[in-house]
């Protein structure tokens, strides 16, 4: 054949595939989401084989073991007992509560982990949302994000280096910057859940949290998030979410779910200069372990050829519950 350019040439060797193989990955890319809870032990998860609820000591030898594999930022989401819930949510700024103690043991014990945070009340609320649920069965939004900057404060005063505002309300990362700078945390970061979809890849999640929404006797309560989470339907909308997280002070964008919305992450890439992260949910970890229990895929293989798509896609950062097995693989080589 007269072919002027033959592709495969530079996919003859490993090593010209690696001159010029135009991403890579590195445990420096992961945020790993841990669970923590208050009991004396772990628990493991049904519905997400390999994670488990952390007891603080647990976290801790946890969150070392993920240190020596060379990640280094984990991000902390609470399992709070049913007394503590409430309508408003507010257990979510207990300066004393489950967050802020872990994050003071976790920075007093591994101090060079940074630290980002989960900012929503669908933990702490008896209704599982993301924000105040009026009797009317409306998800208030200014009302909530007064109780969301209170949170963020409290966990920065605990030492948060990146508080993540995962809600989605109007307006919250611009009050949550006031809120951090007017009390001194002016360099705290905020990691914000810009294009954040009412996805059913959550399901695991909740499950871990028991955060999913809940019925009440004489309340209307929403049964899904589809009045604050975006329409899966919807990719330009993402822009406008963007450009309105960038006016209003974020430091980094995410885009979650990730696997599903690759195309979410590229539009973004194309337009903001700030650091884009990915978050490959539960769902997505689920299935791929499900899967792998059962022999029908290769692991290691997957795992690590989905997080590349992540960065192939323009993601910096990738938040990920493979964040320590994967580590590992990279690391052997």
């Amino acid at each position: 054949m007269d072919l002027a350019y033959r592709p495969r040439r530079l996919r003859r060797t490993p090593a010209l595939r690696a001159m010029v193989r135009e991403h890579q990955l590195s445990a420096a890319d992961f945020i790993y989401p841990l669970f923590v809870h208050e009991g004396v032990s772990n628990e493991h998860i049904g519905a997400m084989p390999g994670a488990q609820r952390w007891s603080l000591n647990g976290l801790l030898e946890e969150v070392s073991r993920a240190w020596d594999l060379g990640v280094r930022c984990v991000v902390l989401f609470p399992k709070i007992a049913d007394g503590l819930k409430t309508e408003d949510g507010s257990e979510c700024f207990n300066e004393g509560g489950l967050i802020p103690r872990a994050i003071r043991r976790v920075k007093e014990e591994i101090p060079g982990m940074a630290v980002m945070t989960d900012v929503a009340l669908d933990p702490y609320s008896c209704d599982g949302h993301d924000g105040i649920v009026s009797a009317e069965g409306i998800v208030l939004n200014d009302e909530t994000v007064e109780i969301l900057c209170r949170q963020a404060v409290a966990q920065a005063r605990a030492g948060a280096d990146l508080i993540g505002p995962s809600d989605m309300m109007d307006g919250r990362v611009a009050a949550i910057r006031e809120a951090l700078d007017d009390e001194g945390f002016s360099h705290v970061g905020i990691i914000s859940y810009t294009a954040k979809y009412a996805s059913a890849y959550y399901g695991p999640f909740r499950e871990a949290l028991d955060s999913a929404p809940r019925a009440e006797a004489g309340k209307p309560i929403p049964k899904d998030k589809s009045t604050y989470q975006m329409d899966p339907a919807n990719g330009r909308e993402s822009l406008t979410e963007a450009l309105l997280d960038e006016q209003e002070g974020a430091d980094i964008m995410m885009v979650k779910p990730g696997l599903a919305y690759l195309d979410i992450i590229h539009r973004l890439r194309g337009e903001t200069e700030l650091p884009i992260a990915a978050y490959n949910v539960s769902g997505e970890y689920a299935m791929v372990k499900a899967a792998a229990e059962r022999g029908w895929i290769d692991e290691r293989a997957v795992v690590l050829e989905t997080l590349l798509s992540f960065k192939r896609a323009g993601a910096d950062l990738i938040l990920t519950y493979h964040a320590c097995d994967a580590a590992g693989w990279l690391r052997q080589g």
